[in-house]
């Protein structure tokens, strides 16, 4: 075991000098893998719930409706832990391993102060906000009892996502992987049991997520308090928040958030319209799209979860030459892995359909169609992501907040109630929102990278050892 306020040689070393992209690799393929059976959790329930007998297409209907309460738990979370992880990770660079777990020990009290809140929030104002967000009289029936269930695991959830960022940002990605693996196996487990066996429907699939996050809660407490792999700890004199390290934490987080919870913003955007055009199908065929997006998104996520590491340490310790290697290398994995799952979107979306329902003709007809479109430009959209995790790696936290709202709030929220008013089909309207905002924001955030990111780098250079 580490001496305290001593990291770990082994992992620091390797980040400071190992072959870059063999180190993303290594590092990735398990934040990778993680994001994989993370997107299981995020998928399991709305597959099964999908082919409900009978009820299945408004079942699924209704549980998207709670999209918005999962984004902003998740927002939440990513605010402190995504805030935190990379300015740990920075100070372990900077061989400054007091104020790395210094930074742990705020952000774990952090994300259970917060949590407190949001569970009565969602709990007693629930019903109204189901409306809110294009609940009918059809659908409330299935959402209202999901978001309840959902709504009072928040800690689990809080805790579960927000700590494995420290795990990951440690360069322990094996060790995430299995905090997100713990509870998905035990989701898919529940979930048929639950649903079916048990004939609670959609309480029985909140219920089984919850209890899932629960247990990956407990890992990740355990691993960063007890376990000896951890080169950090949570100890109890760092558990006081302070505005000195919280404020730094949350300025960096503030992008990630602000990327998480405008989709619970862009979701009630996007159902209220389709609701308003095309009725119950069309906001179940935007359940679908946003779904099979996540398919795409959160995988490559995790390339840039394993690059985090490389690029904050590396920005840390002054070696530009790394950080750029690390940005290169995961641009170029998540461009191949983005083009390939685009273009089976585009050839065939009805497998994608069919994975969530396989009965309803109506939804099969119009989730082809709309699918295609929401997907548009999917292949660029590697540009964005690199870019973004490049900026919140090294700290940049004004640029990768910029880049989190131009491409939601300034863009596609107003683009979604500005198209319907040009195009005859307003359903396709609303979903042509997305390609066009993302093709714009792509493009700043290269142009971005090329001026802002690259000046910063020239900055810190001629320091460089």
């Amino acid at each position: 075991m580490q001496r305290h306020g001593t990291p770990a040689p082994d992992m620091s070393q390797q980040l400071a000098t190992a072959p870059v992209t063999k180190l993303l690799i290594r590092l990735a393929i398990p934040t990778v893998l993680a994001q994989l059976v993370n997107l299981l959790y995020n998928i399991v329930d709305r597959i099964y719930i999908g082919h409900i007998p009978q009820v299945g297409e408004i079942a699924l209907t209704g549980v998207g409706l709670c999209f918005p309460v999962i984004y902003l738990m998740s927002a939440f979370a990513f605010l402190v832990g995504q805030g935190g992880a990379p300015r740990a990770s920075i100070a372990m660079g900077q061989k400054n391993h007091q104020e790395a777990e210094r930074i742990l020990g705020s952000c774990f009290t952090s994300l259970i102060v917060v949590a407190i809140p949001l569970t009565a929030v969602f709990l007693i104002w629930s019903r109204p906000l189901l409306y809110l967000f294009g609940a009918s009289d059809n659908t409330i029936v299935y959402a209202l009892p999901y978001m309840r269930i959902y709504a009072s695991g928040s800690i689990f959830v809080m805790l579960a996502l927000g700590l494995n960022l420290f795990i990951t940002t440690q360069g322990h990605t094996r060790f995430a992987m299995i905090t997100v693996l713990i509870g998905a196996v035990t989701n898919i487990v529940l979930d048929p049991i639950f649903i079916y066996a048990f004939g609670m429907g959609v309480s029985g699939a909140a219920l089984a997520t919850i209890l899932s996050q629960a247990l990956s809660a407990v890992f990740a407490v355990w691993f960063l308090t007890r376990s000896p792999q951890t080169d950090l700890r949570v100890r109890r004199q760092y558990l006081r928040p302070t505005k000195k390290v919280m404020l730094p934490v949350l300025a960096l987080g503030l992008a990630p958030f602000v990327m998480q919870a405008t989709e619970a913003v862009l979701n009630v955007a996007f159902n209220a319209s389709l609701y308003r055009y095309g009725g119950d199908i069309a906001v179940g065929a935007m359940t679908i799209a946003s779904t099979v997006m996540q398919m795409v998104w959160l995988p490559s996520q995790g390339i840039g979860q394993g690059a985090q590491p490389i690029m904050s340490y590396n920005y840390g310790a002054k070696n530009t030459k790394r950080v750029m290697q690390a940005f290169r290398s995961v641009l170029v994995l998540s461009a191949v892995y983005m083009t390939l799952l685009w273009a089976l979107i585009q050839l065939w979306p009805q497998v994608f359909i069919w994975i969530f329902n396989s009965e309803s003709q109506a939804l099969m007809e119009t989730g082809i169609w709309t699918l295609r479109v929401y997907t548009a430009v999917l292949c660029l959209f590697c540009i964005q992501m690199a870019v973004q995790q490049a900026f919140l790696s090294i700290g940049m936290a004004k640029a990768s907040l910029f880049i989190a709202c131009l491409r939601k709030v300034i863009l596609l929220i107003p683009l979604i109630y500005i198209l319907p008013h040009f195009i005859e089909n307003q359903v396709f309207a609303v979903f042509l929102a997305e390609p066009v905002s993302d093709i714009i924001s792509i493009t700043v955030s290269l142009v971005l990278f090329l001026t802002v990111f690259r000046r910063e780098m020239r900055r810190i250079e001629p320091r460089t050892a």
